[in-house]
């Protein structure tokens, strides 16, 4: 199940379509939902949780905490719409176009795909535009 929920005055247009789109991507990847909760928030917020948690001081657009166990994907994914906005912006796509990548990103992290790399990066860049593809 995907709960979404918001800390700032922010409403998902469109939330049934995206969330059917998250629900086929997960199994695509050959993973079952669990439970999957969104949570929009400031970048005060998202700047906060990043301190106390993973100890950056930093910005940033997604926070995850993975609670995913075998194929049973479940898990907590923070999401800035600031810095969506920014990001947006910056990369000169929708601001919905931004946030649909954002929050499938946050769901590859838990069907096992990584970031660190130039490598990895790539092949997780890759998933998001296959799925993004979908919607």
């Amino acid at each position: 199940m995907i709960v979404l929920n918001s800390e700032i005055e922010f409403i998902l247009e469109n939330q049934d379509e995206v969330l059917k789109w998250i629900s086929l991507s997960i199994l695509e990847e050959g993973f079952r939902e669990g439970e999957l909760n969104y949570i929009f928030c400031s970048d005060a917020y998202l700047l906060d949780l990043n301190i106390k948690h993973l100890n950056h001081n930093t910005l940033t657009d997604i926070i995850s905490f993975d609670y995913t166990i075998g194929k049973l994907i479940s898990g907590d994914i923070f999401i800035s719409i600031d810095r969506v906005i920014d990001n947006s912006k910056s990369y000169k796509v929708t601001f919905l176009d931004e946030l649909h990548r954002v929050m499938i990103h946050g769901i590859l992290h838990y069907c096992g795909y990584k970031d660190k790399s130039k490598e990895d990066k790539l092949e997780m860049r890759s998933k998001e535009d296959l799925y993004l593809s979908k919607r």
